[in-house]
């Protein structure tokens, strides 16, 4: 990591200043929305309390004001967050992200009689009041307000839900604080009997070294560590899918799944859908694996072997400029205003933070807000991993971007559903472009490489977490408890049925449950492997015809104007039925047929 923050100048950081020129700014605003310590912090706005009902033009100011509060919100805590992601030892830093995201807190919890009131009116008060001019700019919001009937509790009992909010948080954060903090984990041994410190940072690394014991010994020692904390983590884990069940039996959903999915509309064969496809295309999976060994030559293929490449990377190390360069040359399908726009914000508007500092938050994200640019975070080291890295930030980014100039505020964050598809997509535009220029077979086999482990990592690996998500919340809805050894027999037998006799199921995978962090974000899982499907398939459409490229634009346009199907089906994609998974499926047998063709094995 090296060097403190304060050392890092300016034309390698991002341009945080642009939303407020100083901490001081910063402080002045947060005064100005702070609002009152005691009673309702914001008078002016709970005033309308009570005054909504059947009055159009109650209900437009009240929103004009609420979503304008939000968005001031949103800003102060747009900038606190990445100042304290700069550097996560940084006092003050914390210090502010604590007091806007309390402030936030309060907020939601002040304003949870909103929509009961708005729904305390009639099904035929409700549709006047929809259908009223003065609220067109709203009616999608109160179209989904007016969804959501069925499952919104009365004032009083909305505030209590809000109120437990944080409660409800506690088995996330404490795995957080146990993952990310307290675990520590023995060295792994190199194969020349050299320690190497691991850490869920490094582990990742590990095993995709060449070193096999290295990768053996740093698996091994990793999952002990959890397996040793498995009553706890267990409990954490059983705590946290009781807060769904808890909420969702509150709001009179039929079930935890229903509860994730209903709000988003999305329909729960889209869920089983998935699992189907991938279900009636094991064999693929199972396929790659055998090749997999055959390449690495090994007698017996274990856990600890799957991230390998199979192909040493020939790619030199790249900079982080001709890595811009590179991303930027890759859109050049979307059209010149996509590309323009992407130049300006990697080149000149300083976007990125690119490089690794003293205590900066690890990994890679876009952020921002609705006033900000859009973003990213990196620790960039020039390999071909970190290039493709920040073409997939970068598609992120360019979906907000272009949302943000095309929506209006209420509208203007897509879903977390659709999230997934501009990132990729751009992945696929840069790998087609290196594909293009590959100027040996191992230098195109490794490419092809990552395209395969793309697939497998984020459409069959996470479809296995769906199913053993969706698997934990069914036990807790028939009352079955969690304990360590259910879990991980489960967790085996699922890793049974998707890697066959192919895999070694070696004894830390049956706690591998104990480490993933998704499984605490609510039905999150699913959208990895619909998204990276959705995006193939437009990106094989796009490619085709100018057409369906605009198409692609506008869905990137769209926000969160419609529900994330109706999104999606904007651009050409309908994940209610089989088609994109299976298209997707399709792709990973043909990679797979065009390296075993390439390596001639």
């Amino acid at each position: 990591m090296g060097r403190n923050r304060a050392a890092v100048p300016e034309k390698e950081r991002w341009n945080v200043e642009a939303l407020f020129a100083s901490v001081e700014r910063w402080k002045k605003e947060f005064e100005g929305v702070v609002g009152k310590g005691k009673g309702p912090r914001w008078p002016d706005l709970h005033s309308f309390r009570g005054n909504l009902k059947n009055s159009p033009e109650a209900v437009r100011k009240f929103l004009d004001a609420y979503f304008g509060l939000e968005r001031r919100l949103s800003k102060l805590h747009t900038y606190a967050h990445l100042r304290l992601d700069e550097d996560l030892g940084n006092d003050a830093a914390k210090e502010s992200f604590g007091r806007v995201s309390s402030l936030i807190h309060d907020f939601q919890v002040e304003y949870s009689w909103v929509e009961p009131e708005l729904l305390s009116m009639s099904g035929e008060e409700f549709q006047a009041l929809l259908s009223h001019p003065f609220l067109k700019p709203y009616h999608f919001y109160l179209s989904k307000l007016e969804r959501m009937r069925p499952h919104t509790l009365p004032p009083e009992m909305e505030e209590i839900l809000a109120l437990s909010g944080k409660a409800l948080e506690t088995p996330y954060k404490a795995f957080g604080a146990l993952n990310n903090a307290d675990l520590t984990f023995p060295p792994a041994v190199d194969q020349s009997g050299k320690e190497r410190e691991l850490t869920t940072g490094t582990y990742l690394l590990y095993l995709k070294d060449p070193d096999r014991t290295l990768r053996k010994t740093a698996f091994e020692n990793l999952h002990k560590v959890y397996e040793g904390h498995a009553n706890a983590i267990c409990e954490l884990l059983q705590g946290l899918v009781q807060s769904h069940l808890f909420v969702s039996k509150a709001k009179k959903f039929k079930d935890c799944r229903e509860a994730a999915l209903f709000p988003r509309r999305i329909d729960a064969k889209v869920y089983d859908n998935l699992i189907a496809s991938i279900h009636g295309n094991l064999d693929a999976l199972q396929s790659y694996l055998r090749l997999r060994k055959k390449l690495l030559n090994v007698s017996e293929l274990h856990v600890y072997d799957l991230y390998i490449p199979l192909v040493a990377d020939v790619q030199t190390e790249r900079n982080f400029q001709d890595a811009c360069e590179l991303v930027v040359e890759s859109v050049k399908p979307l059209g010149d205003e996509y590309m323009d726009a992407l130049k300006r914000g990697l080149f000149q508007d300083r976007w990125v933070d690119p490089f690794e500092n003293e205590k900066k938050r690890s990994g890679a994200y876009s952020s921002g807000c609705y006033d900000s640019m859009p973003y990213i975070l990196m620790n960039y080291h020039g390999t071909l991993n970190d290039v493709l890295t920040l073409a997939h930030e970068a598609g992120h980014s360019m979906h907000s971007l272009l949302s943000r100039k095309n929506q209006p505020y209420v509208y203007a964050n897509y879903p977390i559903f659709v999230a997934e598809v501009a990132s990729t997509f751009n992945e696929q535009l840069l790998l087609g472009l290196l594909k293009e220029r590959a100027k040996s077979k191992e230098e195109k086999a490794f490419l092809i490489n990552y395209e395969i482990e793309a697939i497998r990592t984020t459409i069959f690996r996470q479809t296995l977490f769906a199913e053993f998500e969706l698997l934990l919340h069914r036990w807790a809805e028939e009352g079955v408890p969690f304990t360590p050894t259910l879990l991980k027999e489960a967790y085996l037998e699922l890793n049974r049925q998707y890697y066959g006799d192919e895999l070694v199921l070696d004894p830390g995978l049956g706690y591998e449950w104990a480490r993933i962090p998704h499984f605490y974000y609510d039905f999150y899982v699913y959208q990895y492997a619909t998204g990276l499907s959705a995006s193939l398939a437009l990106f094989e459409k796009a490619s085709e015809s100018t057409e369906a490229r605009d198409r692609y634009l506008q869905f990137l346009s769209s926000g969160g104007s419609r529900y994330p199907l109706e999104l999606l089906e904007i651009a050409g994609v309908d994940l209610r039925n089989k088609e994109p998974v299976d298209a997707a499926m399709r792709k990973f047998r043909n990679l797979v047929k065009e390296m075993e063709t390439l390596l001639h094995k």
